[in-house]
């Protein structure tokens, strides 16, 4: 089987969340591949993704930020790790753990 990536940004994404058939096949195809890249999305989008995976499936989520637009994301998921660094404090206050 081919490895995939899948690449989608902001716009495609909103397309992608309009209604539960949408996200659905969303979800399905993400499963497939290999890794999943969100690009130029807003922080609402981000904590969408990350609510769509734990709503789809019995794991646990893991979030990744470094800046205030993360922070939605990083409590959306059940674990959050922040990055302490160029952008500040903020990813790091509201994660539940943080890495310099």
């Amino acid at each position: 089987m081919a490895r995939m990536s899948i690449v989608i940004d902001g716009p495609t994404l909103v397309f992608a969340l309009r209604d539960e058939e949408c996200k659905a096949v969303f979800f399905r195809v993400c499963l497939f591949a290999s890794s999943v890249i969100c690009c130029r999305v807003s922080p609402k989008q981000k904590a969408d993704v990350v609510a769509l995976c734990k709503q789809k499936g019995p794991w646990i989520t893991l979030a990744i930020g470094d800046g205030a637009n993360d922070v939605p994301m990083i409590m959306e998921a059940h674990i959050g790790i922040g990055v302490r660094g160029k952008e500040g404090t903020q990813a790091v206050r509201s994660a539940d753990y943080a890495v310099s």
